[in-house]
């Protein structure tokens, strides 16, 4: 086959897909097209004692000796979500060569800020300390993340309290990478996210614009430019260029073919066609190293 009638095959592929996801589980249907022949998954190891405080780690079956290790947050406005929807991001990375370590978090009605954020850094303290039984090297840690997941990775990168609470800093991440991530949302117009942040008294230190200092992690910020949840240009290009300020290391990109949800979706088999998003996270981990 051509280089050129595999594109378009892949393309074919992409749009019936995209179709299917309309009709039915975007998420469950994605998980149900993803191999399971590139990895090696441990499910269900508690971080805490709560339910939600549990994660599955990802490891490749060719894994090369010290692997990076990727700590992936889910999106769903802080108030749903699950670790278990997103085996095809767990794929993606393990068929790169890294160690994906997906970590639930408790969410609202249950807690509020900055509870989720507590429990994301005791997630990323827990890869730390055990991740080398894994076959990953906790030197070449990195925090991923996509929608409020970007945010929970953005806010450990960058305000160095949370991480100290489990006695460890910023400077343990070699990076982070933000897909369609808030990271300067006040004041709140989303119903669904407005208790969580007590609006109308959200605080100012939620937001991780307001965190950016030298010496910050780099960081990969990914966006659609026809996203219509989370506004592209205030909030990955407003970070990037804060970040840039600071000296901080950052590229930044933008695609077109992809919308909020589906710039995650693009990290699945089917869907890569829409855009290089795996590409992206892989060449910074990379270059990063």
């Amino acid at each position: 086959m051509s280089d050129t009638t595999h594109g378009t095959w892949r393309l074919l592929c992409g749009a019936l897909v995209l179709s299917l996801l309309a009709a039915c589980s975007p998420l469950k249907l994605l998980n149900s097209l993803t191999p399971g022949s590139t990895f090696i998954k441990t499910r269900d190891i508690a971080y805490g004692s709560d339910p939600r405080q549990k994660l599955d780690v990802y490891q490749p079956r060719q894994a090369a000796p010290g692997a990076p290790v990727v700590v992936f947050f889910h999106g769903g406005s802080w108030n749903s979500g699950s670790r278990s929807d997103y085996d095809f991001v767990g794929e993606a990375l393990a068929s790169r060569g890294m160690v994906a370590v997906l970590a639930d978090y408790r969410l609202y009605p249950q807690v509020r800020y900055p509870a989720f954020l507590e429990d994301a850094a005791r997630a990323v303290a827990w890869t730390h300390e055990h991740i080398g039984e894994f076959g990953a090297d906790p030197r070449r840690l990195y925090l991923m993340g996509h929608s409020s997941g970007a945010y929970n990775a953005a806010m450990l990168a960058l305000d160095s309290r949370l991480l100290g609470q489990v006695g460890l800093t910023p400077q343990i991440i070699k990076g982070w990478i933000g897909l369609a991530g808030p990271y300067d949302f006040l004041p709140i117009r989303n119903l669904e996210v407005r208790p969580v942040f007590f609006y109308p008294d959200s605080p100012p230190d939620s937001q991780p614009i307001n965190h950016v200092s030298q010496g910050a992690p780099p960081a990969l910020l990914i966006a659609s430019n026809e996203d219509s949840l989370v506004n592209p240009q205030r909030n990955t290009g407003g970070l990037a260029n804060k970040l840039r300020a600071a000296g901080v290391p950052v590229q930044e990109f933008y695609f077109s073919r992809t919308n909020h949800a589906t710039l995650v979706a693009a990290l699945s088999r089917p869907l890569r066609g829409l855009a290089p998003v795996l590409e992206r996270v892989s060449g910074f981990v990379e270059a990063t190293q």
